[in-house]
């Protein structure tokens, strides 16, 4: 058994969810229903990871387990997410990295998986030099369909509410005042105590 983090790639999120893998909801620029699956574009995706690799960088990270993706975590500038426009509270700064959807599977949850994929992100923005990261947060506690991460889940990471909202507040995330990183992530990912292994489940946004 051998677990690694990877960039992000549409085949990888079809590999356990084949919705998530056509889901474009934060790339449509038209007003949906909050909920994961409003919009399903597998094209739109596809063009939009590839303008994002070529003018920015990776469109986010996910973890693997041998050839099974365990989960994974979505983030680029909010300029690549124009349904954050759409969003009651607005959205960031174009060129602010935001992160929008955070998956595991379900018998993966509260064992740290969604950490070092938040983790894995915040280090490569660190290394490029970025100084914040910005997320919306649901407080609904409905984690088979809402697309964005849960708000305590956030907030026990160091996020801090940027713009109250009852439903979706905006998060912000300041990369300078993380301590220096010294975790092999990596190694926490092996570490992982996670009872997988039995084929292939449904993952739902974390609210751990």
């Amino acid at each position: 058994m051998s677990r690694r983090l990877r960039a992000l790639t549409l085949e990888g999120i079809a590999g356990i969810d084949r919705e998530c893998a056509v889901c474009a909801y934060w790339e449509s620029p038209e007003l949906l229903p909050m909920r994961c699956g409003a919009a399903c574009d597998e094209e739109l995706l596809r063009s939009n990871l590839s303008t994002v690799r070529r003018e920015w960088g990776e469109y986010g990270r996910m973890a693997l387990e041998d050839k099974v993706v365990l989960g994974f975590i979505k983030c680029a500038p909010t300029r690549y997410f124009p349904q954050a426009r759409r969003l009651p509270t607005g959205a960031p700064d174009a060129d602010a990295p935001l992160i929008t959807c955070l998956h595991v599977l379900d018998e993966a949850r509260c064992r740290g998986l969604d950490r070092v994929l938040l983790h894995a992100v915040l280090r490569d923005l660190n290394m490029q030099g970025v100084r914040a990261v910005y997320a919306y947060g649901s407080v609904s506690g409905d984690r088979e369909r809402m697309p964005m991460p849960d708000l305590e889940f956030l907030l026990e990471q160091g996020f801090t509410v940027e713009r109250p909202h009852l439903v979706y507040p905006l998060l912000r995330l300041d990369l300078r005042t993380l301590a220096a990183w010294t975790e092999n992530l990596e190694a926490a990912l092996e570490s992982l105590l996670l009872p997988l292994g039995r084929g292939r489940h449904m993952p739902t946004p974390t609210v751990d």
